[in-house]
Order: C-alpha cells, then structure tokens, then sequence
C-alpha cells in the first residue's frame, strides 16, 4: 500500500483541514468564541491556498454576503468545542492516553489543559504534519501535552503498529478522536479503522467521532453554495451507504450517545440557520468501552 497519494496542505484532503483552520480562525475573531484556537490564522496566513479563504468574521462578511463562511465557522467553533470537552471529560475520568486520528491541523497539543502524565499521539500525512510543526515553532508555539508524539504516516497502512512502536499502551485506556475523517474513507476502511480502536481500547476507553446521515445530501448541498468547494470535494467523498458509528460499536462493547450538530449548537447557545456544506446533518457520536 505504498503507492497511494500523498498530499500536502494545499492539494487533498489537506486543503480541507486547512479551510477548517479558517473556520476556526473566523470564530475565534467573534467577542464570545466558543473556542480559541490562537494558531489557526497563522495556519493560513503561511499557505499559499489555491482559493480564497478568511481569518476574521469581518472578512467573512465583506466577501461572502451569502453568510455561508460566518454559518462555516459556527459549524467549526461547535464541533471543536464539543470536542474540546471530550478530552476534558477523558482528563476527569483519568484517561491520560490519548489518540488524534488524521489531526490535520488540530492543535490541541498546544492549547489544552492536560494532566502532568498525559500522553497524546496524533496521526497525519507526514507533509500535513512537517506543515504544521513549521508553523507552530515559527510561532513560539510550545505543547502543553507532557508527552506529544506526531506519526507522519497514511491511515490507509499499518497505523495500529507505528501506534505501538511509539509507545503506545494498549492496557491503559484511551481517549480517542475522529474529527473530519469518516467521509474520506470507503465502508470497508471505516469498518477497519473501527475495528483496529475497539482492538487498541482498554475497558474505560473513550471515542468521540463525526459522522454524517447523508452525505450525498451534504454534497448537493455544498454544490447549491460554491460548485468550487463541491467539485474538490466529490473527489475526495465517499457516499456510500454504512451503518452509523453506534451501530458497529454497540455490538462490541461499547455505550454510545448521539448528538446532531444542531443540539450541540443549541446547547452552545448558537444556531446553524444557514445550512452549511458537509455539516448540516452531521452527528457527533461519543462512546465509551466498557
């Protein structure tokens, strides 16, 4: 399996993690952020994007009148604060293990309270990974995780291994995270991918993963606002019919609870009245080994 593509921060799947940067950076402009991500703006000031992307909710409003890039950030600053609280509720419950599957540009390393004997791995493409890495020293940016191992590697190869080389303990119980991933993989990877964390996942583990109830829905979606957007993604998208994370997972060992975007939005106060392209129907699922 050494011969699939690779890609950098501007071409890929890469250029979507860094237009979830932008969203970040847009919403952490807004007075009452539902997160801060002091990083993301740098993220995209230092890459030469092939299409426009914006920093700021000023921005935003003088070059997309539509509201979809406001209604984007939204979407963004939900899903990281509801994600945030997901490794908060790990550090409660004593969870000091901890896993970022295609991390992207998540910086969580960088700007989470962990416990003083966390360990947290992250795993990406190695030239989406060298990227960051350049940009966060670039800025001073210095981990506030104990122990933070990046694996530059594709999670269409053998990442349980490169997991465990590391220093990766499969008796102690993890905190893992799939942000942004299970649309960029077929029904049969996801089904491994699945299979691979209840394999590594000590009893007491915890899962936090987005999901979608109809991406063809999602991707028609995307078209009707920016066809450029929807024409990158369809290359990348599988739209393929799967049963949903709780239905592979509560089989096997695990309690999972539910919670559409919109929910979670409610809760943060905030409402996503603009539909936005590929989160409109998304769920965020959170599960626990038991």
């Amino acid at each position: 399996m050494g011969t699939e593509q690779q890609w950098d921060i501007v071409s890929g799947v890469g250029i979507t993690a860094l237009a979830v940067a932008a969203g970040r950076a847009v919403e952490a402009s807004r007075p009452e952020a539902l997160a801060v991500d002091p990083y993301a703006a740098r993220f995209v000031e230092e890459a030469d994007a092939p299409i426009p992307l914006v920093t700021t909710l000023a921005e935003a409003e003088a070059t997309d009148p539509t509201g979809n890039w406001a209604a984007f950030a939204t979407y963004a600053g939900v899903r990281t604060r509801a994600f945030d609280e997901h490794f908060e509720r790990a550090a409660a419950a004593g969870v000091t293990q901890a896993v970022v599957l295609a991390s992207g540009l998540d910086t969580r390393a960088f700007r989470l309270n962990w416990p003083p004997d966390t360990v947290l791995y992250e795993i990406d493409q190695p030239l989406v990974l060298d990227f960051k890495s350049t940009v966060l020293r670039k800025h001073g940016a210095a981990p506030t995780v104990p122990a933070h191992h990046l694996l530059g590697l594709d999670l269409r190869n053998d990442w349980p291994a490169a997991l465990e080389t590391a220093g990766f303990d499969r008796t102690r119980p993890t905190a893992w995270l799939a942000e942004g991933l299970l649309p960029y993989l077929p029904p049969e990877s996801e089904e491994s991918l699945f299979g691979e964390i209840h394999r590594l996942s000590a009893p007491g583990s915890l899962l936090a993963v987005e999901y979608y109830l109809d991406l063809q829905q999602a991707l028609d979606g995307a078209a009707e606002r920016s066809r450029e957007w929807a024409e990158n993604l369809e290359i990348m998208i599988h739209t393929d019919r799967r049963p949903t994370p709780g239905e592979r997972l509560s089989g096997i060992g695990w309690e999972v609870r539910d919670i559409p975007v919109t929910e979670a939005a409610r809760g943060y106060g905030r409402s996503l009245d603009v539909p936005v392209p590929l989160s409109g129907n998304a769920v965020f699922a959170f599960a626990r080994r038991v």
